[in-house]
């Protein structure tokens, strides 16, 4: 990560001009705003992650793989969808996993899918509310939500004895519920309209998957409550500009998908399951 060793930023609780190096903002007060330098890189990371569309390329990559480890019998039985093996080596959670003391799979799990049209509908869904929660919460608040929403939807769920469940339904109720908390808190006719869509949206969706078989209802609750919870400790960019300490948090959440991923590797590679 580069670092900038000499210049003017803008500290991100401020957004008032300062110099990189500056140990305390003259402003308000926000302690290493610069982060030694390499705040600017973080920050630009951040604002151009792409985050949704390294999120859809990624899932649409697994659900690949999930397919090639499949047998083509079965791919065709399942209207295009993969094995339980092959899901459960790509890192599918559920209360069996817990009891095998893979935790890394409540975030693995976020990221595969079970046939064509459970992938198809959720990054549909997650395509069109994406947007309006990245421009109200800011980048690094949009992946904390998304994040945290999908591992607590499925830790519900697990707690709740669901024995094996994969999806990114969680992470989409979670976007529903910062969405939810946002038109509630601000309210006026914007806020209003917002609330009574996320909201509506939220029970319709949560209604069918009563209605629909094989749905993990415990995983869209877990999720909504996630996303209204981050919304609500965090609060978005009309009251609170994104700082550093929710940044890192961003970065952390992105790191520890990428190292719950090596575990799924490392029990494919060395362990040989």
């Amino acid at each position: 990560m580069a670092r900038q060793t000499s210049g003017a930023i803008l500290c991100p609780s401020c957004g008032q001009l300062i110099s990189v190096n500056a140990e305390t903002c003259i402003h308000c007060g926000q302690r290493q705003p610069g982060l030694w330098g390499f705040g600017p890189t973080l920050r630009n990371l951040l604002s151009h992650y792409g985050f949704t569309e390294i999120f859809n390329a990624f899932c649409i990559l697994l659900f690949g793989i999930s397919l090639i480890l499949t047998p083509m019998t079965y791919i065709f039985r399942s209207f295009l969808g993969p094995s339980m093996p092959a899901l459960d080596l790509l890192g599918m959670t559920g209360a069996y996993a817990m009891q095998e003391g893979r935790w890394w799979t409540v975030v693995t799990a976020i990221y595969l899918h079970g046939n064509l049209l459970h992938i198809y509908f959720n990054l549909s869904a997650i395509r069109q509310l994406a947007p309006a929660v990245e421009e109200f919460f800011g980048t690094a608040r949009f992946i904390l939500i998304f994040t945290v929403s999908g591992i607590l939807g499925f830790v519900v769920s697990n707690w709740r004895g669901i024995p094996a469940t994969i999806g990114a339904s969680g992470s989409l109720f979670g976007l529903l519920g910062a969405l939810v908390y946002y038109g509630r808190d601000r309210g006026g006719a914007m806020g209003t309209a917002i609330y009574k869509q996320s909201w509506q949206g939220a029970v319709a969706n949560l209604l069918m998957g009563f209605l629909l078989p094989f749905i993990n209802n415990w995983a869209h609750m877990g999720g909504f409550a996630g996303g209204y919870l981050v919304a609500l400790l965090l609060g978005y960019a009309e009251k609170r500009r994104e700082n550093l300490v929710m940044q890192l948090l961003a970065l952390g959440a992105v790191l520890l998908t990428i190292i719950s991923f090596g575990f799924v590797i490392w029990r494919i590679v060395v362990l040989k399951i």
